[in-house]
């Protein structure tokens, strides 16, 4: 039996973040900073609840589940498409904000140990914000947006290492370097029997399953788990193993639908993770914490951004390309509260380390957020002003900014009909775009496939939505024909339908459906009604 308690605690504070976070999408903020604000207002500013076991437990779980989809996208074509300048520029990136962020920290009296943790915590970005509004400008897929993406990749490889280094640091006794070697041998070890059973194992069970995205859904819950628990064994990081059991099956066609499916559920536990920060700030605290918390913010925010800016534009890019690189990258993110909170939990840092993280993060998000949505503009007035000269960038146009796929055909649904139209349509020399839940579906297809739930609006948008010619549905499920009919219309996109049944026309020629295909006994029934309707045909209905 749950205790009342923590069903009433679980409550206010999902409520609490409900609330908030609706506020915040007014003002156009990012959740996480709604979370920890209403953390704060349960917390020590009206004392309603207070953070049990149990839900440090259950906020765990957002972090275990954000990590697996983290490992999701850590595909092999998209550590390819990262490149040197994400590379070499990233992780000079984090160098030298880790190096001013340190001696800040000194300056700032924190201890050596303390300031170190503080400084690679100032470093790390925000996965989920990035994607969120790069995604919500439609600039996923700019030049600085997959520089972005890049960036944030291999930040997320260097947390990933930082917190096995973690793992090999015992509470309260310094570092144990025997500590240190079991940690990164276990991860060794851990990595190369993942990736060896999800390359040779588990592709058939996988498939099997991928006919069931419920089967699928659960089975990768049950992958994640089982290699948490592996870690667990090898007294590694419960985050660690989550990640690289995503990474186990990033490699697998079914990645994209997973990623979709698992959101939902990651984002209710990452909530309560984040509301629960907030809860355990000190009041006391956070009167000392604002001045250095001020400090750090504005190194991330300028100190930050300026090194980024500087790192990409010395690879030749220009300067436009440049400024909006740092400025996407001038926060601190998800994983930079978890590396504080595994900090905490081993000795290395104190509560108050742990509350300047917070109003950090809670300043430099809502800044960088705004930063980024009027980028265009703020980058207009920073060359006015010749702020930029500095940089030394490249004065020339960068590759034009856009989707990466425009003025194609969306199809969905690999059925007979589905398949042929596909075939043709390339044939045809039109860009095709395939998509089906059941990957075997997508199998000997000439075109660009996708395995996905097209149920999902974010599917569409990150296909190109806005910049297709035609979306076609040879699907004969009424609902979903239904749906996508009506993001068409919403998009201003001619859509293509497979109408099974004639009942359903009407409803469909709301959504402006632009071309039918019906089974030919259904169009001769249909002109026949139309016929008599006009007199043009007597007799009964057929």
């Amino acid at each position: 039996m749950l205790e009342s308690g923590l069903i009433q605690n679980l409550g206010l504070m999902i409520f609490g973040a409900a609330c908030l976070g609706v506020l915040a999408r007014r003002i156009r903020l990012p959740s996480i900073v709604a979370y920890l604000v209403a953390g704060l207002l349960l917390g020590p500013v009206t004392g309603l609840i207070q953070v049990s076991p149990a839900i440090e437990e259950i906020s765990g779980m957002g972090i275990v589940l954000l990590l697996f989809l983290v490992g999701l996208e850590l595909s092999i074509d998209r550590i390819r498409e990262v490149g040197k300048v994400a590379v070499a520029a990233g992780l000079g990136q984090v160098a030298f904000t880790v190096a001013g962020g340190y001696l800040i920290c000194r300056l700032l009296g924190f201890a050596a140990v303390e300031s170190l943790c503080l400084a690679f915590a100032l470093a790390i970005s925000s996965t989920v914000v990035l994607v969120k509004i790069l995604s919500d400008k439609d600039e996923l897929d700019s030049l600085y947006g997959r520089i972005t993406v890049g960036f944030s990749l291999v930040q997320d490889l260097v947390v990933i290492v930082a917190l096995t280094l973690l793992a090999g640091f015992s509470k309260g006794q310094g570092m144990e370097w025997k500590g240190l070697l079991v940690a990164v041998g276990g991860m060794v070890v851990l990595l190369g029997g993942g990736m060896v059973i999800a390359r040779y194992l588990l592709p058939r069970p996988f498939e099997w399953a991928s006919s069931s995205p419920g089967t699928l859904f659960i089975w990768s819950l049950g992958w994640c788990f089982l290699v948490v628990a592996a870690a667990h064994f090898f007294h590694l990081s419960i985050e660690l193993g989550a990640f690289l059991a995503g990474l186990g099956l990033a490699q697998m066609p079914y990645t994209h639908d997973l990623q979709h499916r698992i959101k939902p559920l990651m984002s209710l536990f990452v909530a309560v993770f984040f509301v629960s920060l907030g809860v355990k700030m000190a009041p006391g605290e956070i009167g000392n914490a604002w001045l250095p918390a001020a400090v750090l913010a504005l190194f991330v925010l300028v100190g930050k951004a300026g090194i980024s800016m500087l790192a990409v534009a010395r690879f030749g890019f220009g300067e436009r390309t440049s400024f909006k690189t740092g400025v996407a990258v001038a926060q601190i993110g998800e994983f930079s509260f978890l590396f504080i909170a595994m900090g905490a939990a081993a000795g290395l840092v104190g509560g108050r380390a742990a509350t300047i993280t917070a109003l950090v993060g809670i300043i430099t998000i809502a800044v960088s957020s705004y930063m980024l949505l009027y980028c265009e503009q703020l980058y207009v007035f920073c060359r006015r002003m010749g702020l930029l000269r500095i940089l030394r960038a490249s004065q020339k146009e960068d590759e034009p900014e856009g989707h990466a796929l425009k003025n194609h055909v969306i199809i969905i649904g690999m059925n007979t009909l589905g398949r042929r139209i596909a075939e043709a349509l390339h044939r045809r020399g039109e860009v095709v775009l395939a998509i089906d839940t059941d990957p075997r579906k997508l199998r000997g297809l000439p075109c660009r496939t996708l395995h996905a739930n097209i149920e999902y609006r974010a599917v569409l948008e990150e296909q190109g939505l806005a910049h297709a010619k035609l979306v076609v549905s040879a699907l004969r499920i009424e609902d979903t024909n239904d749906l996508l009919a009506y993001r068409c219309k919403e998009a201003g996109i001619p859509c293509s339908i497979h109408a099974v049944d004639l009942s359903v026309m009407e409803n469909l020629l709301a959504h402006d459906v632009a071309y039918f295909m019906l089974p030919k006994v259904d169009v001769i029934k249909y002109q026949s009604a139309l016929l008599r309707e006009r007199g043009l045909l007597g007799g009964n209905p057929p």
